[in-house]
């Protein structure tokens, strides 16, 4: 028996969809939200109506009967933390993301828009792989300062389905095997896979630079830079996140650029994407130490991966702990249909959403 499942991916600006049949995409679309028409709206619920109704007209002209697909997947929004893999949209999951959601983000209208076309085609709406699922152990939530206890936000979606991926591909079981897993993509995050689950992580603000992000900085010097009279919150914010890594070094997010600036003979460029490899590397062996270097595999994933330089500095300096897979791209779409896919052949069990 074949599953079609339609996947839904809101994003700031617009709003991806993908179908599959299995595991075989149909096709994928996204749905642009220029700048002019988000601005119309006060927050990101009062988009609901307006990405639904694109979604709904997109498949509509497709000629695509909803009443064909087995299931409906969204991205998971802001919620409280859950666990990792799928959990069945229902009403109480709906009104936190409408009423108490963690955060303001485009991903909360993942849930709702997959719930409304579902109910219409009489099957589940699903999540999966939440953006808040949250397994650490106890002792990896301690920071070192009370007023401060450490969080689960990485890029979970991609790297926990590329570690499903590389076991099946090796003949094993997700859950025997200790993977560490770093995505390179505007922003970095690392996280170690245990038997399963994701027991640690090292997020996009506390670990290797990036494209737009600063990463982990000397804490007394950034604090001694916030208190400089120099800058105000939201400036200090921006050198953070959106100004910080490449940009702030070499002026531009592409790490293509980058490169052909490295071809090009500039010493300062090469010197700079190095030192992003070297940070990712050390954060790799950072998270070995979780598992006390009983780690089976270490993948390489996101934008980044893609980049053959790249991937040979950071696979140096790590491949003695363990063999080096490197699997490419965001892989979004992939990935939530495929948890989905999982569900519904009985390999997997979606949870009950309980606030």
């Amino acid at each position: 028996m074949s599953y079609k499942i339609l996947a839904i991916n809101p994003g700031s600006t617009s709003t991806k969809i993908a179908l599959y049949e299995d595991e075989k995409e149909i096709f994928t679309k996204t749905l642009d939200h220029p700048i002019e028409v988000i601005e119309k709206f006060k927050n990101v619920q009062e988009q609901y109506e307006m990405r639904k109704g694109l979604v709904i007209s997109f498949l509509n002209e497709k000629g695509y009967d909803i009443n064909e697909l087995s299931a409906v997947v969204g991205r998971g929004g802001m919620l409280p933390p859950v666990k990792s893999g799928a959990y069945i949209v229902n009403e109480t999951m709906l009104d936190t993301l409408e009423k108490r959601p963690a955060m303001e983000h485009a991903s909360n209208l993942g849930a709702p828009i997959a719930y409304a076309i579902a109910k219409s085609a009489g099957i589940n709406a699903y999540i999966y792989d939440s953006v808040r699922t949250d397994e650490l152990h106890p002792i990896a939530r301690i920071s070192g300062m009370p007023d401060i206890e450490r969080m689960s936000t990485c890029h979970v979606l991609n790297t926990r389905s590329m570690a499903i991926k590389a076991a099946k591909k090796r003949g094993k079981r997700y859950q025997d095997m200790n993977i560490v897993v770093a995505h390179l993509g505007g922003g970095i995050s690392l996280n170690v896979h245990e038997k399963g689950q994701i027991v640690d992580i090292i997020s996009d603000d506390e670990g290797p630079f990036s494209p737009e992000r600063a990463g982990r900085v000397p804490c007394r010097q950034l604090i001694e830079l916030c208190y400089s009279g120099k800058y105000d919150k939201n400036t200090m914010h921006r050198k953070l996140r959106g100004n910080g890594g490449l940009k702030a070094y070499l002026d531009t997010v592409d790490a293509r650029e980058v490169e052909k600036m490295i071809e090009d003979g500039d010493e300062k460029a090469k010197i700079i994407y190095e030192a992003m490899a070297y940070q990712v590397a050390k954060g790799i062996g950072e998270l070995a130490t979780v598992v006390e270097g009983k780690v089976d595999l270490i993948i390489l994933t996101g934008g980044i991966a893609y980049s053959k330089l790249m991937t040979s500095w950071i696979k140096k300096r790590v491949e003695y702990i363990a063999p080096v897979e490197i699997m490419p791209g965001e892989n979004e779409m992939e990935s939530l249909a495929n948890g989905i896919l999982r569900v519904l052949r009985g390999e997997e069990e979606a949870r009950e959403y309980i606030e």
